[in-house]
């Protein structure tokens, strides 16, 4: 059974750079070289994600001393540094391409310099040692194109590719396509072949590895996303259930379980099968615990129909309304509060409002009915 730990695409090859030793006795080190890289597995073991950036950069300039700027032993240290930065990257930067105008296309390129920087002298090193289409390149080459601007990821990322299929090693080809997926599908370059990757990958996987291989999970949700974003609802709840009956192994809730569940449930009410997504409804309640001071999220949202006689004249306006959560998730007993801009307005609020469906609140392990909720649906009509 596959553990705790999540899966991402970094260090495809060294697969576990992290605790990989270098290949030289302790007492070849200097204390302070050996005191930070101790300081850094410890890290990785507790997963304390701003420390493994500290002592991996500390590990990277002091072994960079000892060894030399040309040696195996460096690069792989500047990988590790590398790859912790990016991970420990903060999320509005992560997500978000590097704006600022720079005087030359190499800084255009980089989005985190100093991961760039450090994954460049890697991919010379490797490059040297191991040659220029060796296998070794690929780690390097996919944390390129972490550390650059979208834009510019694409070329190491096909370069990565290119050596990957070179090798002719079907779970190294499937690894790299999926890494390649992932740095591109929220981006205006997620393209009909990008998509293809995540679909090879998962195919790749589902003959390569067993059932309960968690990098074979979490691709069948990724893919499963896609198929969703698609329409193709049919593929797409297959491919949940699969995560799902998985992860129920575990003796912990993965987020991917609960959100696989909430998948399902839109699926199901979008095709009108309301009494098979209250199953995952109740899941999510009982793997979820409710918070008394946080409105609870609808799983499922039907909007409401803008009254079109409304919308032609260009009326505006809102619907206040009370309801009750059912022990299945299903909204029942709504009340209008109070409504302003006309009658319509309260009718398709009502008929919408009902067809919602939430994760129903459990107290004590048991279901329970939720009331007093309240929601506010506004139409207005934009004016241009």
């Amino acid at each position: 059974m596959f553990t705790k730990r999540s899966v991402s695409h970094r260090n495809i090859i060294l697969a576990a750079v992290f605790t990989t030793a270098v290949s030289l006795s302790s007492s070849t080190f200097a204390s302070e070289f050996s005191e930070a890289y101790s300081a850094y597995k410890a890290a990785v073991t507790a997963e304390n994600q701003s420390d493994v950036a500290l002592y991996a950069l500390q590990a990277y300039e002091l072994g960079k001393v000892k060894f030399g700027g040309d040696n195996i032993n460096t690069a792989m240290l500047a990988l590790n540094a590398g790859n912790a930065l990016i991970t420990n990257m903060p999320k509005e930067t992560f997500d978000t391409e590097v704006k600022a105008k720079a005087k030359t296309k190499k800084k255009k390129k980089k989005r985190q310099p100093q991961a760039y920087d450090l994954f460049e002298e890697t991919l010379a090193i490797y490059s040297k040692h191991y040659g220029e289409e060796a296998v070794e390149l690929i780690d390097p080459l996919l944390g390129l194109s972490d550390a650059s601007s979208k834009k510019y990821a694409r070329e190491f990322l096909d370069d990565a590719l290119d050596i990957a299929e070179d090798s002719d090693n079907a779970m190294l080809i499937a690894d790299t396509k999926m890494a390649y997926f992932e740095r591109l599908v929220n981006s205006r370059y997620y393209t009909r072949k990008v998509r293809n990757y995540a679909f090879d990958a998962q195919e790749a996987y589902s003959e390569l590895l067993p059932e309960d291989a968690m990098k074979r999970v979490l691709t069948s949700f990724r893919v499963g996303n896609v198929r969703f974003a698609e329409k193709d609802y049919d593929e797409a709840e297959e491919l949940f259930l699969g995560v799902i009956t998985q992860f129920q192994k575990l003796d912990y809730n993965h987020p991917y379980e609960l959100a696989a569940h909430a998948k399902l449930v839109q699926i199901y009410e979008l095709e009108g099968e309301s009494e098979k997504s209250t199953q995952h409804c109740i899941a999510i309640g009982n793997m979820k615990p409710w918070k008394e001071d946080i409105e609870p999220t609808p799983l499922f949202r039907k909007h409401p129909d803008y009254p079109i006689s409304y919308l032609k004249a260009g009326k505006s306006g809102s619907t206040h309304m009370s309801f009750t959560i059912d022990k299945m998730g299903f909204v029942k007993d709504v009340v209008v509060i109070e409504s302003n801009g006309g009658s319509k307005f309260e009718t398709e609020s009502l008929i919408a409002l009902k067809q919602w469906r939430y994760a129903p609140k459990f107290i004590d392990g048991e279901a329970v009915e939720a009331k007093g909720l309240k929601v506010n649906l506004e139409y207005y009509v934009e004016k241009r």
